[in-house]
């Protein structure tokens, strides 16, 4: 009978006295609190909106397409701004990626990019490397919305891994074959082989 009543005072005594030390912990805890920064106010971006009004830019643009037989096309940019034709100038770190239905992939690089109806076209030295290893600078790289094809005019270099070639001109397209589904890298007008076996 004793150990109910003492159980009982015990009871008593802890309601009492562990809401008071809750109180105490979360005084403390506002009291010992960190005072904030003085001048440090809400963060903001830092950007001249005076700048933006008058240079419109695009920030992180990102566009996609699917070709109707299959291909995939992203272009993506960390900036760009638009101009008066409807195509992207002054494009920080301009970025096509061409995937083929098969696996066939490539990368392209350029600092200028119009938007066309049927093809996108990069301007301004194009770098364009395939999975394959092939690699090919060219001033001007077309890639088409509605099908499987990237052509490069105005004098196309290429770096295979058998050698080097130079052309006016080089088109990546699905053989025109449709039993092979192959793609063909065909160039054309004065190519001129390196091999270096």
């Amino acid at each position: 009978m004793a150990s109910v009543g003492l159980r009982s005072v015990v009871v008593a005594w802890l309601r009492v006295l562990l809401p008071l030390a809750a109180l105490a912990v979360l005084s403390t805890l506002f009291l010992l609190s960190r005072h904030p920064e003085e001048g440090r106010g809400i963060p903001y971006a830092r950007v001249d909106a005076e700048a933006r009004a008058r240079d419109p830019q695009i920030t992180a643009p990102r566009w996609a397409t699917v070709t109707e037989d299959g291909a995939r096309l992203t272009v993506a940019a960390d900036s760009a701004a638009p101009d008066a034709a409807g195509g992207l100038t002054g494009a920080r770190r301009l970025r096509v990626d061409w995937r083929a239905a098969d696996g066939l992939a490539a990368q392209l690089t350029a600092p200028q990019l119009t938007v066309g109806d049927e093809a996108i076209t990069l301007d301004g030295g194009v770098a364009l490397s395939l999975n394959s290893g092939w690699t090919l600078d060219a001033p001007q790289v077309a890639a088409a919305t509605d099908r499987s094809a990237v052509e490069a005019t105005g004098g196309v270099q290429a770096t295979a891994p058998f050698g080097e070639i130079e052309a006016d001109r080089a088109r990546l397209a699905p053989a025109d074959d449709s039993q092979d589904p192959d793609y063909l890298l065909d160039f054309t007008g004065g190519v001129r082989l390196i091999y270096r076996p």
